[in-house]
């Protein structure tokens, strides 16, 4: 992190306070074509990124880039409607700013998704997974550079870094898990990469998330993660192409189901 990044916090924090005095309990990242999990939120503030200082502006396709304040069944929370990746050009403390600012605002759980290839062949398309752990494979990491303890520890603990605690949810208890392989992107991984990642121990491959956990940890969250399979990246001999078009389609078909378990979670009072 840069040697001022809390004032960036602060900054952006500000932006949204002007707005709002809303203080969220959790805290929801729609990834790639799982914005319409977010529908369900009865909204007190919306605020486009743009409109917050400091605040990147999303380019990924399916990713709307605004900032949401409500209810979510009985719960409050702060929603990233898109996120930040490094392929878009960001750097590390782009993409992991949303992270800190949900974190001031109140949010003490942090529930991340994003559109993820399958490199275990068990994991069928268009199917939600619960994240058990990561790889960062990015080639970046965002604590690099000075610490600012009002944010986070030097040297946070990352052995748990998806609560086993809420990953436990009897709500989740029928979905498979899996450790999620992050790369920088943008290009689709070859079929050598994708074998790789397998062996290294990765069921999912994507190009976010890894970051925002690591920050989501450091600043004491509590963090659940989903991937929904949105392609097939086993990287074998019948390795077919992939395009953008197939990932946003099934993407949305993994994106009903992720809703479902956020919403039994909390209404089992489990998240």
């Amino acid at each position: 992190m840069k040697a001022d990044f809390g004032k960036r916090v602060a900054a952006a924090c500000g932006s949204v306070r002007a707005i709002s005095d809303y203080v969220p309990e959790l805290a929801l990242v729609a990834g790639t074509g799982l914005a319409p999990m977010l529908e369900e939120i009865d909204v007190a503030a919306r605020l486009p990124y743009e409109e917050i200082a400091g605040f990147p502006v999303s380019t990924a396709p399916g990713h709307a880039g605004e900032l949401i304040l409500g209810e979510l069944r009985g719960r409050r929370v702060v929603a990233q409607s898109g996120r930040f990746h490094l392929y878009e050009g960001w750097s590390g403390d782009d993409i992991v700013l949303p992270v800190y600012v949900m974190r001031a605002l109140g949010a003490e759980r942090y529930v991340v998704t994003n559109a993820a290839g399958g490199l275990n062949p068990e994991l069928e398309v268009g199917s939600a997974v619960v994240i058990s752990d990561q790889l960062n494979f990015t080639g970046l990491h965002p604590l690099s550079g000075p610490n600012d303890v009002a944010l986070g520890l030097r040297f946070p603990d990352m052995s748990r870094a998806y609560c086993p605690d809420l990953r436990a949810a009897k709500a989740l208890a029928h979905l498979p898990t899996g450790i999620y392989a992050a790369i920088h992107g943008p290009e689709f991984e070859t079929s050598a990469e994708r074998r790789f990642l397998s062996m290294a121990g990765g069921d999912l491959v994507g190009m976010s998330t890894a970051l925002e956990v690591i920050a989501a940890n450091h600043a004491g969250m509590r963090v659940l993660g989903f991937s929904v399979v949105t392609n097939s990246a086993t990287g074998g001999p019948d390795q077919q192409p992939d395009t953008l078009e197939e990932v946003l389609e099934n993407a949305a078909i993994g994106a009903v189901k992720i809703r479902a378990a956020i919403a039994a979670m909390l209404d089992a009072g489990e998240l």
